[in-house]
């Protein structure tokens, strides 16, 4: 792809607080990404409220702000430094959910500041699990039966209709924060109550159980000409129903059979493709050992 001469400064999103199983890695990402943009000559100015990072050191970026990550603080930040860009995707959920925040309350139209990489569009297709779903049945791509909720009692009457175990995913959250699996009533009421208060936008996806079924991860990437390549397959060591943050990752995969490789690699770029990523991704499957089957769990 050509560079893009009209970009001079772009604004950097950090991920804020680093809990176990969440943000360690978009430190690293980050700090890449700064060192990266300040050898094609653009300025750098990085926002993380997480001073304890590699991307928060002064040689980094040129500009370092420790402010809360909220769309107020980042809005004064745009206004004082007028960046002409603003990098979103290696602040991780915080990043996109704050990217979300600052397009949908026009800050950034307000200060004609470019979204860079992936396209507001294609975060809330990822993140939003009704327009997830619906992506994926368009392109013929497997999902368990499902429904999005946004009411306890839409969690309990989808339950009643389909039975247990249910697993609840939130939307807008990354590592799976606040979802679960559910094997009865009482446990749905807990995972739904804490999923639906954690999620930016009150939404869980409740879809049937697909629990010992293999876990599969591809990463890949597209760039905005729509070229695309397959980085690294993993498997995890456990099967579905095992969160990855409790579990080892193996890549490359181990136990795949070429034919089952090739099949998941051509769902995971029709995946990116669909959802017009510009940049990297993460795309997630269920394989059923016994069989060929496989469904789609997330794209990250």
């Amino acid at each position: 792809m050509p560079k893009r001469k009209d970009i001079k400064t772009v604004l950097v999103i950090g991920s804020g607080p680093i809990i176990i199983g969440q943000a360690a890695e978009f430190d690293y990402a980050g700090t890449q990404a700064c060192k990266a943009l300040r050898e094609e000559g653009i300025k750098v100015i990085l926002v993380n409220s997480n001073p304890a990072t590699i991307m928060t050191d002064g040689d980094i970026a040129d500009k370092v702000y420790v402010e809360p990550l909220t769309s107020d603080s980042i809005e004064k930040i745009i206004a004082r430094e007028k960046p002409d860009g603003l990098l979103p995707t290696l602040g991780g959920q915080t990043g996109l959910n704050m990217a979300v925040e600052l397009a949908e309350k026009g800050i950034l139209d307000k200060h004609n500041v470019a979204l860079l990489g992936t396209s507001l569009e294609t975060i809330k297709k990822a993140e939003d699990r009704e327009l997830f779903r619906s992506t994926m049945l368009e392109i013929g791509e497997p999902i368990p039966p499902s429904t999005i909720a946004s009411t306890l009692e839409e969690c309990l009457e989808f339950a009643n209709k389909i039975g247990y175990p249910l697993i609840v995913r939130p939307a807008y959250t990354l590592g799976g924060t606040g979802g679960g699996i559910a094997l009865e009533e009482k446990e749905l009421t807990a995972i739904c109550h804490r999923g639906l208060k954690m999620s930016m936008i009150n939404q869980v996806l409740l879809e049937r159980s697909v629990a010992g079924w293999k876990e599969i991860e591809y990463e890949v990437m597209r760039d905005s000409a729509d070229n695309c390549i397959t980085i690294c397959n993993m498997e995890n060591l456990d099967p579905v129903g095992v969160h990855t943050g409790d579990s080892i990752v193996v890549a490359p995969s181990q136990t795949l059979s070429d034919r089952e490789y090739q099949m998941l690699r051509s769902a995971s770029l029709k995946i990116i493709r669909a959802l017009k990523v510009a940049g990297g991704c993460n795309v997630q499957f269920a394989l059923d050992p016994y069989s060929m089957d496989y469904i789609v769990i997330e794209v990250n």
